[in-house]
């Protein structure tokens, strides 16, 4: 490291000194061409005889150049600018505009020197553009035209490499061959690259041999070793370098770290940890339940590490059955179907365990797959008895009287002990007590007669229980079947009424009847219909029995009358040739109805000619609105009443001092006095016999009521003294 600064100090300081040298000569320079372009335009003036004005600017310069990165007492001299306009009198002055231009770049306006007074860095700009000029120093007239150039940063070697994504990841399969390319790690320099080795890398790895290498030139990571097993070691760290200077001493460097990880591969077989595993089952487990667990190790991960388990041999692979828990890996064991202690005590079985997934490129790595050999112990259990059926049916006779025998169920105890078995029914399935079984033997009878069309099936349960050890019962299922006999006799299938029409000519087929039996109809049984005998002279109807089942009703008379007759009945036997053989009479209605020329029925009812017994909702209509007339005469005659005056004389109990009575009669002087009698009038009631009493005094005055003409009234007052 100290090297490569010292060799910077150096380099710089070289620099310096040369371009201080080419800053010095490069007025000589100008002046030497400027001297040249004079004395061109002096020959061509004599050949010619005529001045020519010069097209180019009286002071030229190349290109200059500042290192970056000084770091000395003085500003660096970057050039120096001369006209030949200036006689060095100190009238010229030089003026200097641009980037930079008296902050970063300075000039002496006398001699035209050029100073940096502040360190460049290229990297963060690699030149300036700045504009030259000579004026006149007294009136500041130019004296050239404006010039521009450039100022180039000379590049050092100042930037590490750096890796800019760092730090890095990885992945490779692993057993990948030598060679296999893991990834690419690139570095940039910030330097100039067309400058020098500056920027110029060369990768190299510091950490992660021998397993891994890079290309110098390109980054490249290869795997540099065969069968890495990601089993043994999955990550490496491994740390790469990029060196600028081509590598050589002295050049800069940077690091990164990259993490690769091997990815896994299907390499590894599966492998029980034992070869023989040993399990037990009691008997009194039930199919499906698990007997036990085996699980063969596989390093590899993912689908790469699955595992399927199956046999291939043994005695008891019609009994146990084996899957996948493709949670855990293992293979588990269940029960087929129940295992017996008292029949067989062992069995054994060979399972194997096998890749599911298997990659041909490591195929000669095989088999993927193992075997190991599991024992399984039955063990003994108490167990409930058994019935020596899983169900059971039985038949029995319609009507049979109680205690018929109806069948047997049989059940043993298996266990070793082979203790005694007891029987019974369990109420909740025989809630009614049809049958009854023997505690002891399994005998089912009847307890009462059984009626098929009631109840055809009776399902029913018994139990066994073991008498001593743990009382354990086991129950069965029996299904008794009441046997049909012909105990029922058929009748009709419908209830409803014939109609006939009143103008029906003989022989017209007016209905087809069928008949209904509770009992079962045996095969080509059917139903013989024929009149009662009590109905067979009638000359109204008849009957043609079809032979299926059915019977025709005919017409055998001219016309009906609904005057006459409008309802006839005609019993029907019906008899089912069943064994032993049942009949009924059944009664048909036939009802006589009004039909048009087309036997469209009309009406069937009998209203026209008899009248109904009751009354008929009219009627009750026309009495309730006669009662509610008669109601409200009688409201108004009270309400006319009390309009209406009060009489002359007033019939009551209570004695009236005093009445006042107005008439409006036109006075005839003494003709009306004469006329009437005065005593009369001055007590009315003397004059019907009633004499008033004199001892109450009259509480009550009647008002005057106007008259027609007032002026012919006649007041009377009279007072009982």
């Amino acid at each position: 490291m100290w090297e490569g600064l010292g060799l910077q100090v150096f380099l710089m300081c070289l620099g310096a000194v040369l371009y201080s040298a080419v800053a010095a000569s490069a007025p000589l320079e100008h002046s030497h061409r400027r001297r040249l372009s004079l004395h061109r335009h002096r020959e061509r003036t004599g050949k010619e005889g005529q001045v020519l004005h010069r097209s180019k600017r009286g002071w030229v310069w190349n290109q200059f150049f500042v290192i970056e990165e000084y770091t000395g007492p003085d500003p660096v001299l970057v050039g120096r600018l001369h006209s030949d306009v200036d006689a060095g009198d100190g009238n010229c002055k030089y003026i200097l505009s641009g980037e930079g231009a008296g902050t970063i770049f300075v000039i002496d306006d006398k001699t035209g020197n050029i100073h940096a007074t502040k360190t460049l860095d290229r990297e963060e700009q690699a030149q300036y553009t700045l504009t030259a000029q000579a004026v006149d120093r007294a009136t500041n007239k130019p004296l050239e035209p404006p010039s521009e150039f450039i100022v180039k940063v000379q590049d050092i070697n100042d930037n590490p490499p750096e890796f800019l994504h760092g730090p890095y990841y990885a992945r490779v399969p692993e057993m990948s061959n030598v060679g296999t390319s893991v990834m690419q790690v690139t570095a940039t320099d910030a330097d100039d690259p067309t400058y020098g080795n500056s920027a110029r890398l060369v990768y190299s790895i510091l950490q992660g041999q021998p397993y891994f290498s890079v290309e110098p030139q390109t980054g490249i990571i290869r795997t540099a070793l065969p069968n890495m097993d990601r089993e043994a070691r999955q990550e490496y760290d491994v740390v790469i370098q990029a060196k600028d200077m081509g590598g050589h001493m002295g050049g800069l460097s940077g690091t990164t770290e990259v993490k690769i990880t091997l990815t896994d591969v299907n390499d590894n077989p599966p492998k029980f940890p034992q070869s023989v595993y040993s399990m037990s089952v009691s008997e009194d487990k039930v199919s499906g339940e698990e007997v036990g667990r085996l699980k063969a190790k596989d390093p590899d991960l993912g689908e790469n590490g699955l595992v399927s388990y199956r046999f291939i041999e043994g005695d008891g692979m019609t009994v146990f059955e084996i899957t996948t828990d493709t949670d855990t890996r293992e293979g588990v064991i269940k029960l087929r179907k129940p295992v017996d202690f008292e029949t067989k005590r062992a069995y054994t079985l060979r399972v194997e365990a096998s890749n599911t997934h298997v990659d041909p490129r490591f195929i000669a790595w095989g088999p993927y797959k193992d075997t190991a050999t599991v024992k399984v112990m039955v063990e003994d259990a108490d167990e409930p008895p058994a019935f020596l059926a899983t169900s059971y049916s039985f038949e029995v006779e319609e009507n049979a009287h109680d205690g018929t025998v109806v069948g047997r169920v049989h059940a043993k105890d298996t266990d070793v002990a082979n203790n005694p078995v007891r029987y019974m029914i369990p109420r909740y399935t025989d809630v009614e007590q049809f049958f009854s079984v023997g505690p002891e033997d399994g005998i089912i009878k009847t307890t009462r007669p059984l009626d098929r069309e009631t109840l055809p099936w009776h399902n029913i349960s018994v139990s066994a229980t073991e008498i001593g050890g743990h009382h354990q019962d086991t129950k069965v299922r029996v299904n008794i079947k009441v046997k049909d006999m012909n105990d029922n006799a058929p009748e009709f299938a419908t209830q409803n009424e014939i109609l006939v029409c009143e103008n029906a000519s003989p022989g017209k087929l007016i209905e087809t009847v069928s008949a209904v039996d509770k009992d079962e109809m045996a095969h080509r049984q059917y139903f013989h219909f024929s009149i009662a005998p009590e109905a067979v002279n009638n000359h109204n109807f008849s009957l043609k029995d079809n032979r299926d089942s059915t019977a025709s009703i005919y017409v055998t008379r001219r016309g009906f009358s609904r005057m006459t007759q409008d309802v006839y009945f005609l019993p029907i036997e019906i008899n089912d040739n069943g064994n032993p053989p049942m009949s009924s009479t059944n009664t048909l209605t036939i009802r006589v109805c009004s039909c048009d020329s087309k036997d469209t029925i009309l009406s069937c009812n009998v209203e026209p000619y008899i009248l109904p017994a009751g009354l008929s909702t009219g009627a009750l209509i026309a009495i309730l609105a006669c009662i509610v007339i008669l109601l409200a005469i009688v409201v108004l005659f009270v309400a006319l009443r009390r309009q209406k005056k009060e009489p002359l004389i007033v019939f009551e109990e209570e004695d009236i001092r005093e009445n006042i009575i107005t008439y409006d009669d036109e006075g005839g002087g003494e003709e009306d006095t004469e006329a009437f009698d005065i005593a009369t009038l001055q007590n009315p009631d003397g004059a019907n016999g009633f004499l008033p009493r004199k001892d109450i005094k009259p509480e009550l005055q009647y008002p005057m009521r106007p008259g027609g003409r007032r002026e012919n009234c006649c007041l009377i007052s009279m007072k009982n003294l």
